[in-house]
């Protein structure tokens, strides 16, 4: 018996193999959802969505900066299912930049992706989610939204992410009437494609240092506090901020 038997779920910028938003996929898929990835390359979403378990999961390109873009993806999705149960807003960006090395197209594109992308494609499917009187949407926030950075991404990144919890927050207020949830994961330091290769042995010792778990997190570790957050488990729980972070926050 899975946590998601006959939900239908969307994970934005879920194409890359070791992200975390292909991680949360496949956690959903094999607690029973069907799930649409959707990413800009729309050969890597359908391979990305072919190699999750079980059927009938659907790769889509989606640019989540453009709103008409996200409307048409939600669209096509309630056509195909006749319901989107779940969104995670997982499509991201990071620059490791710091204060003046932020130019406007460094502002812009942070800020559009990470930001702009979450509003865009939440508003998309609110319309829907409405009409059931359900859904749940898990936001990506950062622990660098929390703390000022401090590990990987500019100060543009923290902003964005600080973004996403307000966002996420005043979202949940205004839609809670609706029987709408949104909630938001912090996650720390996660080994993935965004951070390999980055750092060097001394910045990775180093922020290891600040984790009082000594450990990078995993994808799997965030995934599974957002199949939490999708699934019935956290019925009760809406416009909260779910720290995965080894306890680094605390340190």
């Amino acid at each position: 018996m899975g946590l998601l038997d006959g939900k239908f779920a969307v994970v934005t910028g879920a194409a890359s193999p070791r992200g975390l938003g292909k991680a949360t996929a496949k956690l959903f898929a094999e607690h029973g959802a069907t799930v649409a990835i959707l990413d800009l390359d729309l050969a890597q979403a359908e391979a990305a969505a072919a190699d999750l378990p079980g059927a009938g999961h659907v790769g889509l390109a989606c640019n989540v900066t453009d709103l008409a873009a996200c409307q048409a993806a939600a669209d096509a999705l309630v056509a195909k299912w006749g319901a989107v149960d779940i969104l995670v807003n997982n499509a991201g960006i990071t620059q490791p930049l710091k204060i003046m090395e932020i130019g406007p197209k460094n502002y812009e594109d942070v800020l559009d992706v990470n930001l702009r992308g979450t509003l865009y494609m939440t508003q998309a499917l609110i319309p829907h989610f409405r009409s059931r009187k359900s859904g749940s949407v898990v936001n990506l926030s950062s622990v660098s939204a929390q703390r000022g950075g401090g590990i990987f991404g500019g100060p543009h990144y923290s902003a964005a992410k600080a973004g996403i919890l307000g966002l996420t927050k005043a979202m949940a207020r205004e839609l809670a009437p609706d029987g709408i949830r949104l909630n938001a994961l912090c996650p720390g330091f996660i080994a993935t494609d965004i951070t390999a290769g980055k750092l060097t042995d001394a910045q990775r010792a180093s922020v290891l240092e600040g984790i009082p778990m000594g450990r990078a997190g995993t994808a799997l570790d965030v995934a599974g506090c957002a199949l939490f957050l999708a699934s019935d488990l956290s019925a009760y729980c809406t416009g909260t901020e779910v720290d995965v972070n080894g306890g680094s926050l605390i340190h």
